[in-house]
Formats: C-alpha cells, structure tokens, sequence
C-alpha cells in the first residue's frame, strides 16, 4: 500500500487550498491591424493578420460556411 493521510482535510483548508482555481476573464490585446479585441499568440479572427502578416484570408473564409 502506499502512502495515506493521516487525517481528514477540513472543509476550511480544503477551501484555502481552492481559492485560487477560478477561471478568470481571458487576458485580450488589441490587434495592431484593425485594432479589434483578440487572445495573445492566435490569428486576429476580425483581419486574419499573425505578426505583422496576412495569414489568413477572412473574406473568403467566412463567405464558405
């Protein structure tokens, strides 16, 4: 067997323990093409742009769906 508590943890430290899991709002910059809201390190979903460049072409991709 291997190894146990000793004893049970209180619904107090088991809270203290928790108070810092909650998800949070996610942390958005602006996109410096079209200045729209948008997740860090991904495409702009607004412009399609990525680093300074055109990667993605929104015009064609929304007219498919």
């Amino acid at each position: 067997m291997g190894p146990l508590p000793k004893r049970k943890i209180s619904k107090g430290r088991k809270g203290r323990r928790r108070a810092h899991d909650a998800i949070g709002a996610p942390h958005l910059i602006v996109c410096p093409n079209c200045r729209e809201r948008m997740l860090p390190h991904r495409v702009c979903p607004a412009c399609g742009h990525y680093k300074g460049r055109q990667v993605l072409d929104v015009e064609n991709a929304s007219s498919k769906s």
